[in-house]
This record gives C-alpha cells, sequence and structure tokens, in this order.
C-alpha cells in the first residue's frame, strides 16, 4: 500500500510532540461530502465544527468523529473563518457577506455585525476573513483582510472601538489579515499572509514584534499554555514558544491547513481546502 493513501499511518513531530496522521476520523453519511471546507473550531465538549462552502456551512462531529448534523442553510454567502468561544458561542465570518454572525451550537442566530449590502473601506467590514475573542473581556478581534487591510476591535456589546492597518509592507501594515487570535496575555496575533509574517500587537493595535521564516501563513491556533501553532502554504505546521522561538515543524497535509485548531486532549485539526476538502486530525501520541 502506497504511503500516501489515506489509510496508511502516517506520524509527525512538532519538537518533543509526536502524531498520529488520521485523515479519516470523520465519519460522514454515506450520501454526504464536504463541499469547499474553509476552516475548523472545537467547542467545550470537543465537539468539531467544519466550516465549509457548501450546504450545510456548519458540519458537527462528536469527539469520537461521529456525525452530528449540519445547520446554517440559506445564511452565509462565502464560509470563511470560524471561532468558538469559552462559553461556546459558534461566531462565523461571512467573507463575500460582509458580516460576522453568531451562533449558539444548536445554530440558533443570536447576534451579527455588517451590512452585506453595504461593504465599507473602512468599519465594519470589506471582505473579512476571520474573528477571534479575547476570552478576558469578551473583545472581538476581525482581521479584515480581502478588500482592507485592516484589523478592527469590537467591545463586549459588539460596539467598534478601534481599527488599525493598512496596505503595505512595514510594521502594522498589512497584505490579507487572514488569520487572528488573541493569546492569554491579551496580544493580538495576526497572520498576514502575503507579507509572509505573523504580527504581534497589544490590545491597543500598537506593534510588538513580528516572525518570519515563514510562506504565506494562512492560520494559527495558541493552546492554554501558550503554544503557538501556524500554518503555512510551504505546505507545513510550525509550533512556536508564546515568545516566537521555533520548536519544530512538520508536513501532515498535502497542500496546506486552510484553518487550525486543537481539543482538550491535545489533538489538532487542520481544514484542507478544494480540491482536497476534509479536516485531517493530528492524534497526539506524546
Amino acid at each position: 500500500m502506497s504511503v500516501h493513501s489515506p489509510t496508511s499511518d502516517i506520524y509527525v513531530a512538532l519538537g518533543p510532540r509526536r502524531y498520529r496522521v488520521d485523515r479519516t476520523w470523520a465519519q460522514l453519511p454515506p450520501d454526504f461530502r464536504h463541499a469547499g471546507v474553509s476552516q475548523v473550531a472545537v467547542d467545550s465538549q470537543d465537539r468539531v465544527y467544519v466550516f465549509q462552502r457548501g450546504d450545510p456551512p456548519v458540519v458537527v462531529f462528536d469527539p469520537t468523529g461521529a456525525f452530528v448534523g449540519g445547520w446554517g442553510t440559506g445564511r452565509i454567502a462565502d464560509a470563511h473563518g470560524i471561532f468558538i468561544t469559552v462559553h461556546d458561542e459558534v461566531i462565523l465570518v461571512d467573507r463575500d457577506g460582509h458580516r460576522i454572525l453568531a451562533f449558539d451550537v444548536a445554530g440558533r442566530e443570536l447576534w451579527s455585525i455588517g451590512d452585506p449590502t453595504r461593504p465599507q473601506l473602512q468599519a465594519p467590514f470589506n471582505h473579512p476573513a476571520d474573528v477571534a475573542v479575547d476570552a478576558a473581556n469578551g473583545h472581538l478581534y476581525v482581521a479584515d483582510g480581502y478588500a482592507n487591510s485592516v484589523v478592527h476591535c469590537f467591545d463586549a456589546d459588539h460596539r467598534l472601538i478601534r481599527s488599525w492597518g493598512r496596505p503595505g509592507a512595514g510594521p502594522g501594515e498589512f497584505t490579507t489579515p487572514h488569520g487572528i487570535w488573541i493569546d492569554g496575555n491579551g496580544r493580538v496575533l495576526v497572520c498576514d499572509r502575503e507579507n509572509d509574517r505573523v504580527q504581534v500587537f497589544d490590545a491597543e493595535g500598537q506593534f510588538l514584534s513580528e516572525w518570519r521564516d515563514l510562506y504565506h501563513p494562512m492560520d494559527l491556533f495558541i493552546e492554554p499554555s501558550g503554544v503557538v501553532f501556524v500554518t503555512d502554504q510551504i505546505p507545513r505546521l510550525t509550533m512556536y514558544s508564546p515568545e516566537g522561538v521555533l520548536i519544530g515543524r512538520c508536513k501532515p497535509v498535502p497542500i496546506g491547513g486552510h484553518g487550525v485548531w486543537g481539543d482538550s486532549r491535545g489533538n489538532l485539526y487542520l481544514a484542507e481546502v478544494a480540491p482536497i476538502d476534509r479536516v485531517t486530525k493530528l492524534v497526539r501520541l506524546e
């Protein structure tokens, strides 16, 4: 059997950690196929939410990989980013709909920001890419990355506080801010995709540092320990210390993870876009 077969056992390492690559963990119904997989997220019960450009846009699996169901039909024009808060609000980025929408885990809509008929050159959105929430204060950050080159910050009541960024390659400038995450110290980390870097800001939007030696970084996930995982288009997955020190790298997927998220057991999930359209699980072994 070829080692490239999805049923073969493939192992990868990130520094001292070792993972088994599982491309078939998700147990899809016989008549179901993923379509345009964009992102993945995990809730407090380790249920896995796949955000896709098909119907339904949100597909849910339990921790064993069993299919739970799907929802969101008719609500999303163009699935892109997804984030699940510590309170299990599922926040979706509708890229071509110029909106951020929040749902409960059952798919009931809670709130939204943005007007799909009025894309803006500044706030709120013009083809946004990703969203993240600061667990400490509920502030919501949006990487408004496809027609804008801006990060927006909203308070817990969804009122715009500030925006920063402009087109360019200097500190605080962006060319496609594509992925975003808030760490435990309130720092804002942004995948500045076409500038081949992750930029790090404080909560006020002041530039702190940048992490390079990346090629078109697409997404990042920060686990509770502060360790940072970044996917890029080499394709590879890179593991950093909270200070940006390289810990390890691997190539777990053939094209690249458009999204990455981890569960409470230390497993990682990588969303692979078309033509593959699947979520690969990295099962942590040690």
